[in-house]
């Protein structure tokens, strides 16, 4: 396994594969790998003669009040599991080495960035897309892999694949679990043991949530309430960003089921104590 720090060796490296017909994959991550980033490598090995796996904390997807300074950083941890499971390249730049000293262009997904996450993170999906582009562009890779717990990163990212004619097929591997149902995260080492404990009331509502559709309640704002007076009561909860039904193509709200809908997407973004944690479920009608 090889470690790149530079974008033209990077490039030339990608350039070299190609030109021995060697199919290309990447995972594109933030580093502090998990299970969920295991799974998606181990995706890519299955699909791919050669795994290129992306280390690069992204400054411009967080906010000014986020925590960037401190978002978990082991590159020896991280270089070694990423070697345990067969990746072939690293590529793990600087942020100077990605934006240089007069970075001026994002690249932005309308209306999609603007929903769920993209309204109480003002800019931080035109930081994702605008760094993904560039890892595309670095890396010429033929599939790249993201998780759906990140489910509305992952779709706007498909349509900016799609909008912008990218010749790269985008993958999606599933939200991986710790056994009491806590969707695995980076950010999940910031949970006190107490508030640990108490994280699982994200899936608990988004199981029942499924629960109820599946039982015939077709009006989704009777759900949305039952949630989150649930929520509010859990006193580990400082607060509620948003819980909403979505179509998981098209991410348009929905409030009611109906006879089109074959599938809806519950998801939610929830403050336990200083932590944000993200979920969600696709629930089959």
């Amino acid at each position: 396994m090889e470690i790149i720090k530079k974008i033209n060796k990077c490039k030339l490296i990608v350039n070299n594969l190609r030109e021995k017909n060697y199919k290309i994959g990447l995972v594109p991550t933030m580093g502090s790998l998990h299970e969920g980033h295991i799974n998606l490598i181990r995706m890519a090995k299955k699909n791919c003669d050669k795994v290129f796996l992306s280390i690069f904390v992204n400054p411009t997807q967080f906010g000014p009040e986020e925590d960037f300074k401190k978002y978990p950083r082991d590159i020896k941890r991280d270089s070694a599991l990423a070697e345990k499971e067969g990746v072939d390249y690293i590529f793990y730049p600087t942020v100077q080495e990605i934006y240089g000293s007069d970075h001026k262009t994002m690249v932005e997904v309308k209306e999609l960035g603007k929903i769920m996450c993209g309204k109480y993170r003002p800019g931080h999906f035109a930081g994702v897309t605008t760094i993904v582009l560039k890892l595309f562009n670095i890396i010429d890779a033929h599939k790249a892999y993201f998780g759906q717990k990140d489910y509305q990163q992952m779709v706007i990212i498909k349509k900016m694949a799609a909008d912008l004619n990218l010749d790269i097929e985008i993958i999606s591997g599933p939200t991986i679990r710790e056994r009491d149902g806590l969707a695995i995260s980076s950010r999940n080492k910031y949970l006190s043991a107490e508030e640990r404990s108490n994280a699982t009331i994200l899936y608990e509502c988004l199981s029942l949530a499924e629960d109820m559709v599946k039982n015939g309640v077709k009006d989704l704002g009777k759900i949305k309430r039952i949630i989150l007076g649930k929520l509010e009561d859990n006193r580990f909860v400082k607060s509620v960003d948003y819980f909403e039904f979505r179509d998981p193509r098209t991410m348009e709200e929905i409030k009611r089921v109906d006879n089109g809908h074959k599938s809806i997407l519950a998801a939610a973004a929830v403050w336990i104590g200083k932590t944000r944690l993200i979920d969600n479920m696709i629930i089959k009608v």
